[in-house]
């Protein structure tokens, strides 16, 4: 399974897509759009975006359940050496509860720091976005992504299409250049 961008140039062309591929048979989980004039694509019963698709929500609360799970651990190994016998625990429950509490404390911040995170598509074409085109998210498996391509490219020509490089999401989540 990948992600397509489609990148429309309103709302007519974007609510035309959205009926194609619901007549290709993707499903309203499947196709996500987020644009300025949101309510209207609401209105005329398309799937609007919501921050689980337009922000790295998901894969920042990922990372911060993993790395505060780490530290926890560590910050309980650490207690555990310092004051262990003063505190009267053992030492699994103690390191394993302060994994747990870092685990849920890093997920909590994670997501927090993870919705003021655009995707990366989003950031590309904020600029389009703000003009009024729509971004539409189509989650498709592999196998269909050339039907789909070839079928909105010949009924809308003025449509880009496009889906994250390595390159852009390396970029995005800061480890690249």
């Amino acid at each position: 399974m990948q992600r397509l961008y489609f990148l429309t140039p309103d709302l007519d062309t974007t609510v035309n897509i959205a009926h194609e591929l619901d007549d290709l048979g993707l499903t309203h989980d499947q196709v996500h759009v987020t644009g300025r004039d949101w309510q209207h694509l609401q209105e005329r019963g398309v799937n609007n975006a919501t921050l689980r698709e337009t922000t790295d929500v998901v894969h920042a609360g990922y990372r911060g359940v993993a790395y505060g799970a780490i530290l926890g651990l560590v910050l309980g190994v650490l207690v555990y050496w310092l004051a262990g016998e003063a505190l009267g625990v053992g030492p699994w429950p103690l390191i394993i509860g302060l994994g747990i509490g870092g685990g849920l404390f890093g997920a909590w911040v994670g997501t927090m720091v993870g919705v003021s995170v655009h995707d990366a598509k989003v950031d590309k074409y904020e600029r389009e976005l703000e003009k009024g085109a729509f971004l539409m998210m189509v989650d498709i498996s592999d196998l269909r992504e050339d039907h789909v391509r070839r079928i909105i490219h010949r009924h809308h020509p003025d449509v880009t299409i496009d889906k994250v490089t390595s390159d852009e999401r390396r970029h995005h989540l800061g480890t690249g250049a």
